[in-house]
């Protein structure tokens, strides 16, 4: 058997990072399993029970990681491609989500194979020094897409019940504890409290979708890729916000350490049952994730873009206007509750995945509260001195900054993650198939080249 192939068979009770899967050193805490806390905490029945039971079983990470793809970042970019471009980007929003659904299914068979997340993995197998640039590069993303919590949470909070900006901004540092008790219940009331806030911003884009009526020749028209995307500057710096704000860097590690959540069967076939039913998982979930951002920019569209109001740009305009112009009066706080709902959920994924970074990259533990407050602190610290110099009206440019920052971290969570799915020393019979290798290295490949770009446009000017 090759030096670092999965064992054919090993005992549903022994670590999966225990295997030949990757070599360690002799530290006592390489033999740590991710999120040791709750780790196989979670019961999957067994093969004598329907597949119903069993698929609901794996139900719950990949809406966990679907929370990233709809948080208040996402808002921002989709409310102002829909106002100033109308139905345009809506190709883009379908590429994006595409693009998560293959990456998160790669994260997935990652932590599933081997028993490794992606940060673990990435320390077993790069130089110190590498694996320090890519620590530094999660740690900004975390800190971007952390900022984009403490945006939409403040700016929610203002317009439901008036507070200030900046005293809404620190309010925020307050969830941490939601994470806390969830997790002090068990992983799966984690879930739960995940899915209920995702029903609600279900709920609240279907009923602004229904009351914006918009075109179905001009939707449809919006899902075929034009050239103008990639010309017009505007444009294009709009588009790739989406694809930072909806192929989140972090969600990648995150996932794959989730999914061992599960107390699947650890042997070749427990793995590969786990492995699809956790795809499907995802999968479904990214679904729901592209419906409600395809509705956000689909409502912006039909209320702004084709009202003569191309310039909604902030979030708080958009509030304003959506009743008076959609002729529904409650539509204004089902936006303002679904914003609520999204940064708050947004703020369990974004903990967990801090604690899986750095324990992954560092093998550093400190307390889930203190990794919290130090995050969220640098997250505040911006936003504070935006409303102060430029008042409410300068956070949405800070929400949209934050998105760009995100997708150019991308390549320092994708390259990894397709390298290490792709090498049979490593993943063994779980390796992805050629076909699946390539179109993960185009994926990748076009990441960079939008990435490559944008800096050139942003440095020409």
């Amino acid at each position: 058997m090759p030096e670092n192939s999965i064992p054919p068979e090993t005992s549903s009770c022994d670590l999966p990072h225990k295997t030949a899967a990757w070599r360690f050193s002799r530290e006592e805490d390489e033999t740590r399993p991710s999120l040791p806390e709750v780790f196989s905490s979670i019961h999957v029945p067994d093969g004598k029970t329907s597949w119903l039971k069993r698929f609901l079983a794996f139900v719950g990470p990949g809406y966990m990681v679907s929370v990233g793809y709809m948080d208040p970042g996402n808002w921002a970019t989709d409310l102002q491609g829909g106002a100033q471009y109308g139905y345009s980007l809506l190709c883009i929003i379908m590429l994006s989500n595409l693009m998560a659904i293959l990456l998160q299914a790669l994260s997935a068979r990652l932590g599933i194979a081997t028993g490794r997340d992606l940060a673990q993995a990435c320390r077993d197998q790069f130089h110190p020094a590498i694996n320090i640039v890519l620590w530094l590069a999660c740690e900004l993303a975390i800190i971007a897409c952390d900022l984009a919590e403490v945006i939409g949470t403040a700016v929610a909070l203002q317009l439901l019940f008036g507070l200030p900006l900046l005293g809404g901004a620190i309010l925020s540092i307050l969830d941490a504890f939601i994470v806390l008790l969830l997790m002090g219940q068990g992983f799966r009331y984690l879930e739960a409290f995940v899915i209920g806030l995702l029903s609600i911003i279900a709920i609240c884009f279907g009923v602004q979708l229904v009351a914006a009526a918009p075109p179905v020749a001009g939707v449809l028209k919006g899902l075929v890729p034009t050239s103008q995307i990639v010309t017009t500057p505007g444009m294009l710096y709009i588009a790739i916000g989406i694809i930072g704000a909806t192929v989140m860097p972090h969600n990648l590690y995150l996932h794959s350490s989730i999914v061992q959540t599960r107390a699947y069967d650890r042997t070749p076939a427990g793995r590969r049952e786990a492995i699809r039913w956790s795809t499907w998982d995802s999968t479904i979930a990214l679904m729901l994730a592209l419906f409600i951002n395809a509705a956000i920019l689909i409502v912006a569209a039909a209320a702004f873009h084709e009202t003569g109001h191309q310039n909604v740009a902030e979030i708080e305009d958009a509030y304003r206007l959506l009743s008076p112009i959609l002729g529904l009066g409650i539509a204004s706080t089902l936006f303002a509750l679904a914003l609520l709902a999204a940064g708050t959920n947004s703020t369990v994924t974004g903990t967990l995945a801090g604690q899986i970074i750095m324990e992954g990259f560092l093998r550093l533990h400190i307390p889930h509260w203190a990794r919290r407050l130090l995050t969220r602190g640098l997250a505040i610290i911006p936003v504070a001195i935006v409303t102060v110099i430029y008042g409410g009206h300068g956070v949405g440019t800070l929400l949209l900054a934050s998105q760009v920052i995100l997708s150019l971290q991308l390549p320092f969570a994708v390259i990894p993650l397709v390298m290490f799915v792709s090498d049979r020393r490593k993943m063994g019979e779980f390796t992805i198939s050629p076909v699946m290798t390539a179109l993960s290295w185009g994926v990748a490949g076009l990441i960079l080249i939008l990435n490559f770009k944008l800096l050139y446009d942003t440095l020409a000017g």
